[in-house]
């Protein structure tokens, strides 16, 4: 998925000082290099996933690059993000210091779940990653490879619990074309939702379940202290050069993950901006180029009006695949 489900710049802010002082913001004079004296940061997701990881690297490069003085985090989980976002939405309206977490996974749950609200309700800020996910079982699984579990699968599909994230999300849409190449239906499936990836993982190293789809980066350290199995991931290229990818195994199913960062509602142009500044910003460092290395992330930065123009093509896009695979 590039920026959608199974398909796969920059304006110089200038504001009065006085009306960014109003925001909490520092104005861009020479020499002075924060941005922002403080950033509430909202994690729609329970701690240890891939939006909780964003945010805490976008918390990274910023403070070690001096942008940001202090952050503030709150994770609330659920429903892929459809229990905080209306928290966000009405508690953070016009804050113009606030960013939500989020991606993909919200376009899928929205649809899913019927929701009166979405991430457009929100103001765009900033795409910044896609990354492939990763099928994985627990260290004493009796699937060995990926055509262990495609057999396994297609056999009988009710019978293979998979872990993932929330239902219509980006994990569930993977196992449902996964079916859909077997040759069985989407609603086949065993999937078990949890509401990030941290108790996904949890799930899956205790034996809960069978196996489990999520991001590279929050499987990657359980796959290198040999605690999971990691059978094949869902890019186009492969991530590590022992694990292949499940179109190079003979399923032509490519999917990646989009994440990014969200404004309340409320805020003008000009606060709007001074966040894509930011995150600008936030992308130029060293610091940030090295966590994308680190953690496995394709940079896919992207602000205005490509953007905004993304996100509605996504949201057709994925719209489209969850009604063929008859999960909305």
């Amino acid at each position: 998925m590039t920026g959608s489900t199974a398909m796969t710049n920059r304006r110089t802010f200038v504001a009065a000082s006085a009306g960014l002082a109003a925001f909490g913001l520092t104005p861009r004079l020479a020499g002075a290099q924060q941005r922002f004296a403080s950033i509430y940061m909202f994690v729609p997701a329970g701690p240890g996933g891939g939006w909780d990881g964003l945010g805490r690297a976008i918390e990274q490069a910023a403070r070690q690059s001096g942008l940001v003085g202090t952050f503030q985090f709150e994770n609330v989980g659920g429903a892929g993000g459809m229990v905080g976002l209306p928290r966000f939405l009405s508690q953070r309206r016009g804050r113009a210091d606030a960013l939500m977490v989020g991606g993909s996974v919200m376009v899928g749950a929205s649809l899913t779940n019927k929701t009166p609200v979405s991430l457009q309700n929100t103001v765009p800020v900033a795409r910044m990653t896609e990354e492939a996910g990763v099928i994985i079982v627990p260290a004493n699984s009796p699937y060995q490879n990926i055509r262990q579990l495609l057999d396994a699968l297609k056999e009988n599909p009710r019978a293979v619990s998979v872990a993932g994230g929330s239902a219509g999300g980006t994990d569930h849409i993977i196992l449902g074309l996964m079916l859909q190449k077997l040759g069985r239906q989407a609603r086949e499936a065993s999937f078990v939702a949890f509401p990030g990836g941290g108790p996904a993982q949890a799930a899956v190293l205790g034996g809960q379940v069978a196996a489990g789809i999520s991001g590279w980066s929050e499987f990657s350290e359980q796959i290198k202290a040999g605690r999971v199995r990691a059978l094949a991931t869902t890019g186009e290229r492969r991530i590590d050069t022992d694990v292949p990818t499940l179109k190079e195994s003979g399923m032509d199913v490519v999917a990646t993950n989009w994440r990014g960062v969200f404004g309340a509602p409320g805020i003008n142009a000009t606060q709007r901006q001074a966040l894509v500044d930011l995150m600008t910003a936030i992308h130029a460092t060293e610091a940030w180029r090295g966590i994308l290395t680190d953690r496995g992330w394709e940079d896919a930065f992207l602000t205005g009006t490509p953007f905004e123009q993304f996100l509605e093509k996504d949201r057709a896009d994925t719209e489209s695949v969850l009604k063929d695979l008859g999960l909305a």
